[in-house]
């Protein structure tokens, strides 16, 4: 299968210019232009397919929205390649743009003063849609995302999960092929995030549309993204299947126990004390060195029990363990 977005050896560098403070520094400012070269995407490479709906993570400032902006043709990189549905994005913005959609979580595509209503009639005009596909893909977005309560609000009295809403049907009017989720969750409530979660996937899997997510929201990821790839400084750390980035990286398991009794010293062999309240203790554990049964059978030949319980490390601490320890991609 030809892969929609191809990035090969992508980087992009700014200059941070040195700055004199005082009079006589901003004197200086005009002819001392010493800089530091931060390397915000550094040699990047990856292919995406058709169908597929990729989550992009990472830490703040890591390179993800310089990425996402390289890939729409906002900015253009110092070196390296990319061609996205055979276009070159920053070459070819004029008619690239009619193929893809965008949503940013902190800005608006729709007209701040205008209502809703009239802000997608605009788009129907700039995208050239037509007037029958325009008027099936609203009414099939409106249900959706339940617009029907603020259509004739102007965009500047929406909530920020409204506002979302509204994006996210303004962005798939022309029926992109591709689009860019940037951080679009951010600052919702539950409810919103829920309906903002459901309407990717189903035009992920009804319409086909490739999608690539970026976001701090590991709950996103969860629930949405079959792979993922993590950046952090600039490089890809992980590119791969989310289950298998668990698998491999969320090692550790917690065990909780509640005893039957107070017990001094409930060591036990092959796991690590890390919490303790009276007869509650949890312990953690790796799953290559012993499995739970086997170490819930040890507990319980030693000590009384009341009640356990197993769980899998969290996410948010296998993402946070590949940020601190720079885990390399393999």
């Amino acid at each position: 299968m030809e892969a929609i977005i191809k990035a090969d050896r992508l980087s992009k560098d700014y200059k941070i210019y040195k700055d004199h403070k005082g009079y006589l520094g901003a004197l200086r400012n005009l002819f001392d232009r010493r800089f530091t070269l931060v390397h915000a995407v550094n040699d990047v490479s990856f292919r995406i397919y058709p169908g597929e709906l990729i989550g992009y993570i990472g830490p703040n400032g890591a390179g993800k929205s310089t990425t996402i902006k390289m890939l729409t043709g906002l900015l253009v990189p110092t070196s390296g390649e990319v061609q996205v549905n055979e276009f070159i994005p920053w070459k070819d913005r004029k008619d690239y743009v009619k193929h893809i959609g965008a949503v940013f979580g902190q800005r608006t595509t729709l007209w701040w003063d205008l209502p809703v209503r009239d802000s997608l009639e605009l788009l129907k005009h700039i995208y050239e849609i037509p007037s029958d596909r325009f008027k099936q893909n609203l009414d099939s977005f409106r249900a959706i995302l339940e617009l029907d309560a603020f259509m004739d609000t102007p965009v500047r009295s929406l909530s920020l999960g409204q506002r979302m809403r509204a994006d996210l049907c303004a962005a798939l009017l022309h029926d992109p092929k591709l689009i860019f989720l940037d951080e679009p969750t951010i600052g919702l409530d539950v409810v919103a995030k829920q309906r903002v979660r459901e309407f990717i996937q189903f035009i992920n899997a009804k319409r086909g549309t490739t999608i690539l997510l970026t976001t701090h929201d590991t709950a996103d990821i969860a629930k949405l993204c079959k792979r993922i790839m993590i950046i952090d400084h600039g490089k890809i750390l992980y590119d791969g299947e989310f289950d298998e980035l668990i698998k491999y990286y969320g090692g550790s398991r917690v065990l909780s126990v509640e005893f039957a009794e107070f017990y001094q010293d409930p060591t036990i062999d092959q796991a690590k004390i890390i919490q303790r309240d009276g007869v509650n203790v949890i312990y953690s554990f790796k799953r290559e060195d012993i499995s739970a049964s086997k170490l819930i059978h040890q507990l319980s030949e030693k000590y009384r029990i009341r009640d356990l319980e197993v769980q899998d490390q969290a996410i948010e601490d296998v993402i946070r363990d590949i940020y601190e320890n720079q885990l390399l991609y393999n």
